[in-house]
């Protein structure tokens, strides 16, 4: 349109000045007393509009955007301003991934003893686990122990619509790392470009995935330039990302254990102002599952708590608050839930709480029918011990504590509710589990992987609720011979809305269950 208009000018610019020397003749006067003035300034508008149409024309309007702002962001990645401060020191936990890393360290910082040994420096370091584990934070932790530049890119910023644009930056990303090696190159959602191609696409994603498999394999031997990616997902990556020569080694970061739960509580409270009856070592225990990101949002969030009821130091009771906020959901603080429905959820509630400590699954840490986030109650529940294995029993007494608030409500009002949706949710993730990947049904050894569950479904959906009808029937069966501890759960729910794990004990040994506890 631009183009259109200033050609438009011209024409008009030249028609005047024609029309000026027309004028200036026929009125009787030579074509050299045509002034001087005249010209110069048709001539200078005229020039002026030539040159914005050429300036126009060597501009292509096609993604203006994209391109010219490539050249803006190379010149901002200055070299001094990546060198990160982080090092392994800041880094808790995760011991085994940092021996794994040392070894890269070391030929970047030694490389002369490992170029005598003909051995060649890995080009491609791939995390891959759970989100919130420290991906990044080791990433960086690698370029600031080898003082190598660090550069920065997730993978959604080399998906675009326009052709060609994902594949420049990618060959812009990796010249900039050539010409400050050595560099570390971190991709964070790298599935987001890396994802598997199939014969029948062609798009902008698979130029952009194939710009990056060129640049892996075409690095000088003589510059130093180490490509380390993260994703949640590895079983969407391509094998052509995947190989040895590209990424050399996949390392597995997961959530902390006990231990490291411990060190990451150490880093995330060492300038906090603590009680000093606070246990670190207890706030492991009670944390089990969770990320290194989530446990720094509860030491925040404990914090933050603190200064809300203005305390000058944090003590345990902030911890669970926190623990509470990150687990289950922000408090209501005015709810406007019906008796009736109140009732509802304290039995509800009393059911998880009672098979569970009669199952002995899981240490039980709170029971409260303080509405938080969606839903109108919740238990608590942490293992007193990391668990890596689980057997057929454990997983069925899971799904029995599940089930045991739907049974609790069918004993004491006859009719079931809308409340235990999560709970079935879970409970059939379970059992799915077990039917297609555990071999832990009447099916057999045998694991079905997702993409041909749709053709034995009728099958598995049998299998499915077969485990799940017998474990509600148990659940059932356990609250009814226990009816009278269940209402003396949901009576003191209901005066005090919350009960401690130490309180169902008290109220356990003060009565005679029906089913012997579990050892």
């Amino acid at each position: 349109m631009k183009k259109k208009i200033t050609f438009l000018i011209m024409i008009v610019c030249f028609a005047f000045s024609s029309f000026l020397v027309y004028d200036k003749c026929f009125s009787g006067m030579s074509l050299n007393n045509v002034s001087s003035g005249d010209r110069l300034f048709v001539w200078t508008i005229t020039l002026i509009v030539l040159i914005y149409y050429l300036r126009l024309d060597s501009k292509p309007s096609l993604v203006p955007a994209s391109f010219s702002s490539e050249k803006k962001k190379t010149d901002d990645m200055s070299s001094e301003n990546n060198k990160p401060s982080v090092s392994f020191k800041d880094v808790a936990g995760l011991d085994e991934v940092k021996e794994e890393l040392k070894e890269i360290i070391d030929f970047i910082n030694n490389s002369e003893k490992y170029n005598k040994m003909g051995a060649k420096i890995p080009r491609g370091v791939l995390f891959y686990g759970p989100p919130g584990t420290g991906k990044t934070l080791l990433a960086k932790a690698v370029a600031g122990e080898t003082n190598s530049t660090f550069l920065y890119a997730s993978g959604s910023e080399f998906v675009e619509k326009y052709v060609g644009v994902g594949a420049k930056r990618v060959r812009t990303l990796f010249e900039k790392a050539k010409k400050d090696a050595p560099s570390i190159v971190f991709i964070d959602e790298i599935d987001a470009i890396g994802s598997k191609r199939n014969s029948d696409s062609n798009n902008e994603k698979d130029q952009t995935l194939n710009q990056l498999l060129v640049e892996m394999d075409g690095f000088y031997r003589s510059q130093t330039v180490i490509v380390i990616g993260a994703t949640n997902r590895l079983d969407l990556l391509d094998e052509a990302l995947l190989r040895p020569g590209r990424f050399d080694r996949h390392i597995y970061v997961g959530n902390p254990n006990v231990k490291a739960r411990k060190e990451i509580f150490g880093v995330h409270t060492k300038d906090k102002p603590l009680d000093a009856s606070i246990d670190i070592e207890d706030l492991a225990r009670k944390t089990h599952g969770f990320s290194g990101a989530q446990l720094a949002n509860i030491a925040n969030e404990a914090a933050i708590i603190a200064v809300r009821n203005k305390k000058k130091v944090i003590d345990i009771n902030d911890f669970n608050s926190a623990i509470e906020r990150v687990v289950a959901g922000l408090e209501v603080k005015n709810p406007s839930v019906l008796e009736k429905e109140r009732v509802i959820v304290a039995s509800h509630e009393a059911g998880h709480a009672l098979v569970g400590k009669i199952l002995n699954v899981d240490m039980i840490q709170k029971v409260s029918i303080v509405p938080r986030g969606q839903a109108l109650g919740y238990v608590l529940r942490v293992p007193d011990e990391d668990r890596y294995l689980l057997t057929k029993d454990e997983l069925y007494s899971k799904i029995k504590v599940l089930l045991a608030g739907r049974a609790a409500e069918y004993v004491v009002f006859g009719e079931i509710t809308t409340g235990a949706k999560d709970d079935l949710t879970k409970a059939t993730e379970i059992a799915q589990e077990m039917v297609c990947s555990y071999g832990m049904s009447s099916l057999g050894n045998i694991s079905i992987k997702e993409q041909y569950m749709q053709y034995a479904f009728a099958k598995i959906d049998r299998e499915v609720k077969k485990i799940l009808n017998s474990c509600y029937d148990e659940a059932l069966k356990i609250v009814q011979d226990n009816k009278s501890m269940l209402t003396i759960i949901s009576q003191y729910l209901l005066d005090n809305e919350n009960m401690t794990g130490d309180e169902l004990d008290y109220i356990f040994e003060q009565n005679n269950p029906s089913h012997v506890l579990a050892t």
